[in-house]
Formats: structure tokens, sequence, C-alpha cells
């Protein structure tokens, strides 16, 4: 008999929760998180990133292909991967609130393990800095001492980038000799030293550790090595493969890159606002030095390795490579972060299980030699197994923990104000002892986006909270990308489900760049009829959900059109 399908999909809702049982053993943990980093590296797929020391990670790693930050900008991504909680539940989605003061005092992934016993330390960008991590990286609650931020980052937002007219400006691209940088030296340089040294200094203690590791890079502005521009000649450069506005973009859903118009070197092109486009000889530097960016941070993410390896800390270190969120290169006519699609929301997530994505190590035998990619530009790797059904930040809390050696979480109920330590996330723990057999649709990925008003201004990309009045609540799958823009009060945190200020759905096995919006052509008569039926305190992500179950259903009969 079949299953009607509103209890389908709640039962699939609630075999996702089902745990699991994984033998585990307890591991250090070396987390290490970049700034701003799309999934443009080798190990992704990426033919045109210079990454190899990330990529030998990945090649002794689990590689989750499909994973997906809950909003693409710094503080409201870090604090819900960090604390396993969704924006909707801290109620950040700016940078200007402490999570335990605005919304409930929650327990965070570091202070989790610092509980029971670790110590845990912090270096560079882990939470985003000043009022939503309190002033202090969230220091006692998380970190057994104070967070360390390298000094030279006091400049990177000053005029260091030397200009055609061989005068000081603040840039967007910024390739400097690191000798004539004040200290010498350039934040994640910094940040790598003082990683180095912590690591030497629990090499000898018993007690496990957990070291948070922030990279600045590839985020703008791009402050970097000139030689690393070497990697990427501008002859060689592409642009986008879809560079245009998509024409049924509802406008609500356009970022208009006001972060990166602000840099002088932008300023001079007099881009018009807010849809541009970039003179296309400088959308090619722009992509260069991103690039060049990535494999600068990468070659800090092999001086790290290497120091574990040297250390021999390796076989006793679960290694977690991650991003905040993405970062668009053109990409819609866009740049920048700000926006629910792909290439804004989509991030690298690679973990490393000694005795479990690979073997231990032989007497001798280095795990992550380091590879410097401006001497060696050849080199080959194989991601150690991969996962493609999709995964959340909010899913990297509870299996880090689970995989360290820790006891499972407990799923959060709907309503976790008042609950200080469950998930929101899944732990995917079960994909490190099972392998992967299919693409499983019920897995879906959640990710939302705020706007002070349905046409782009020059707050639309990072509007305060009180100037929020539509939320963009986008679910991505293996099949679709379902976006809607819904009114908003900052207020009460209330979302108006009736209230629709556009919507966006993609098919993305005849449309990978998300370019072909065929929202308004769907009927969505059929669908309003079946919302009418659903419990009142249903939530908005089971209501989407079953939105997107009816809209495909109708699609895969071609009876979708009004």
């Amino acid at each position: 008999m079949k299953m009607a399908g509103f209890a389908w999909v709640f039962l699939s809702l609630l075999c996702l929760r089902t745990p699991v049982v994984v033998s585990t053993e307890a591991r250090n943990v070396l987390f290490v998180v970049a700034d701003d980093l799309r999934t443009s590296l080798g190990c992704y797929g990426d033919t045109v990133a210079k990454s190899p020391n990330i990529d030998q990670l990945a090649s002794k790693s689990q590689v989750f292909l499909n994973a997906y930050a809950q909003q693409a900008v710094c503080a409201p991504s870090r604090t819900s991967m960090l604390t396993s909680r969704r924006p909707d539940t801290t109620r950040l989605y700016d940078f200007k609130s402490y999570w335990r003061q605005h919304s409930g005092n929650y327990t965070t992934l570091p202070q989790h393990f610092k509980s029971k016993g670790y110590y845990t330390m912090s270096v560079g960008k882990v939470f985003h800095p000043g009022i939503a991590s309190n002033y202090t990286d969230d220091y006692p609650y998380s970190w057994s001492i104070p967070a360390y931020h390298p000094a030279s980052f006091r400049f990177e937002k000053k005029k260091m980038c030397k200009g055609e007219d061989g005068q000081l400006h603040a840039n967007l691209l910024c390739a400097v000799n690191v000798s004539e940088q004040p200290g010498g030296t350039l934040p994640d340089l910094e940040s790598t030293d003082e990683a180095v040294k912590l690591l030497k200094s629990r090499a000898s203690d018993g007690a496990p550790f957990f070291l948070a590791v922030g990279y600045h890079k590839p985020h703008i502005p791009f402050r970097i090595p000139q030689e690393y521009l070497s990697l990427y000649p501008l002859a060689e450069m592409t642009l986008a493969l879809d560079p245009d506005v998509p024409k049924l973009l509802p406008p609500v859903a356009y970022n208009p890159w006001t972060d990166v118009r602000e840099r002088e070197d932008v300023q001079k092109l007099n881009v018009s606002f807010p849809y541009g486009p970039i003179p296309k000889d400088f959308q090619l530097q722009i992509r260069q030095h991103y690039y060049a960016a990535v494999s600068y941070m990468d070659a800090q993410v092999g001086r790290l390795l290497s120091a574990l390896d040297a250390l021999g800390l390796t076989d006793s270190t679960m290694v977690v490579f991650a991003s905040d969120h993405g970062w668009s290169l053109g990409e819609h006519g866009e740049w920048a972060k700000y926006s629910n699609f792909d290439v804004a929301t989509r991030v690298p997530l690679i973990m490393f299980v000694p005795g479990v994505t690979a073997a231990h190590s032989q007497p001798g035998e280095s795990t992550f030699p380091f590879i410097d990619v401006l001497s060696q530009p050849a080199y080959s790797f194989t991601n150690a197994r991969i996962i493609q059904n999709m995964v959340e930040l909010v899913d990297v809390f509870p299996t880090v923990s689970y995989m360290a050696g820790l006891p499972a979480l407990e799923h959060c109920p709907d309503v976790s104000l008042q609950v200080e330590l469950c998930t929101e996330g899944r732990n995917l723990a079960h994909t490190f002892q099972h392998k992967e057999r299919w693409i499983n649709a019920e897995l879906i990925a959640f990710s939302q986006y705020p706007r002070p008003a349905d046409s782009p201004q020059n707050n639309s990309d990072l509007p305060d909270l009180k100037d929020i009045k539509v939320m963009g609540y986008s679910l991505r799958n293996g099949d679709y990308r379902y976006t809607l823009w819904l009114g908003f009060n900052p207020r009460s945190f209330q979302v108006n489900v009736s209230d629709v200020h556009g919507g966006e759905l993609y098919m993305l096995a005849d449309d990978p760049g998300q370019d072909n919006n065929i929202y308004s052509d769907l009927d969505h008569s059929m669908v309003k009829k079946k919302m009418a039926g659903l419990p009142h305190d249903a939530s908005l992500w089971t209501r989407m959900k079953l939105q997107l179950y009816y809209y495909t259903a109708r699609l895969k009969t071609n009876t979708w059109k009004v």
C-alpha cells in the first residue's frame, strides 16, 4: 500500500534523527576554518585551483562534496556552525549581537570539548570577533586561554596596497611584497606560527587538546604575497560561465556587493549601482587574485599539517577543514557572498580521522609532508572517501564531537531557546562506517538570507536586524534549489508565510548554475490549497519541504505550468 504524501515526508524526517553507533576513541582535534572560501579547490574538481596541501589532506580524509552554510555571511554562519543552531535560533543575522545575551546560553563546539577535559585554544578568526562573540571570542566559555589574533591584522583595511601611482591605497587587489609590510609579515603567516607554537606546547602534555585555527584568506582585501599571482597568469584566467544577472531573478534576491564597491580601485571604475557590471578585464583580475589567495591559504594549511606530523600528533588527532561560506566570482553578475546561491552557500568540508579515513602512519612515514606549490607545481591526489548527499555546517558540531570520542548529542526540540546543549544538525558518524550507496532526495540543506527591501539598496548585503523586512529561505537537495522570500518581523522574529516577496526554483540537472528560474511558471494555487491543510504550528521548513515535494511531483508529470 502506498504511503500518503504527508506521512511519507514526516516519517522520513523522523528517520533522519535516528542515532547511529560507531566505534570511536578519544582524539585531539585540529579544527581549521577558512574565510570566504568557496569550493575552489582541486579536491572539489576545480581545475584552475592549485591547492596541493588541502588536496593531500582530502586524499586521506572524508570529503563532503555538498556541504552548505546556513547563512552566507561571517558572524551568523560561524555562530550557527559552532553552536549547531540555525540563524533563526541564534537570532543572529548581522554582526551586532551576542547569542548568549540575545537568544540563549547555547554551548559551543569548543566549550563542549573543554567541559570534557580538553585544553581548548583559538588562533585567528574562528568566532567572528567583536560584539558577535562578546569582544572575547567567547572566552572563557569556549577557550582555556584567551584567543590569539595576529597583530598585523590591524592593517588589513588600511591603505597598504601600492597602486600604479606609487602611493598606498585601500584596494581590493592588494598583492604585496611581504618584506615591505609592517613587521614583515601578514595575518595568516602569524596565525600559522602561533598555531605551530601551541601544537609544540601540547605535544608532550597528556591532556587532549582542541585547537581551532581560523585563516583570514581568501577574504577581501586580497592582501597576499605577490608571488602567488604567478600561479595564475592573467592571460589564462577566464570569466564566470554565467556572468549576467538572470532575467527572472527577483530583485530582492540580488546582492549588490557593496563591500567590494567600497575598495578604492573598484570605486575608480565608476560601476553603476546596483547591477554593474564590472569591466571584464577587472573581473579577470579579481578572479586571479582570489585564486592566488586560495593558494596562499593552502600553503599555511600545509605548514600546519606538516608540523602536526613532525610532532608525532597525526595519529592521535582528528583534522577538520571547513569554510564559513562561499564567495561569488562574477556568477549571476554578483561578487562576494550575501546570497542563497550555491556559489555563496556551498563550502568545503573535509574530515580526517586517523585509523578511520586513513590507516595509521608507519614509523618514519609522513602523512602530510609540506608541498610548496611555488616550486612543486606538479602533484596528483585522489580523494579517499566522498559523500555526495547534502550536509550542513550545523552537522559539524555533533559529528566532530562524536568522532573524537564524546557522547552523541541530543537533537534539539522544536523550541530550544532554553536548552543549552543540543543540535539542530545531524550526526554524520554513520557516513564514516557505511559506504554511500545513493543520493537521498530527502536530505536537504537549509540556508537563509535577510534583506531590508524588495529592491537592492546600499544595506541589502548586510542589513541591521532592525532593518530586516524580508527573509529568503532556501532549500537545496540533489535535484533542486527552492527559495522563498517572505515577510519578516525583526522585533518578534516571526516570518509571514503568506507574504511572498519573490520565489526561485532551479532544476539542477538542466541548470547547474541556477540561472533559469522557473518559479513564475508554476501553478501555485494547488500548493496553497495543500498548505491550508497543515497544522497551524507546522514549521516553515516543513512547509517548504512539502511545497517542494508537490511542485516537483507535478514537474515529473509535466502538469506544473499555470
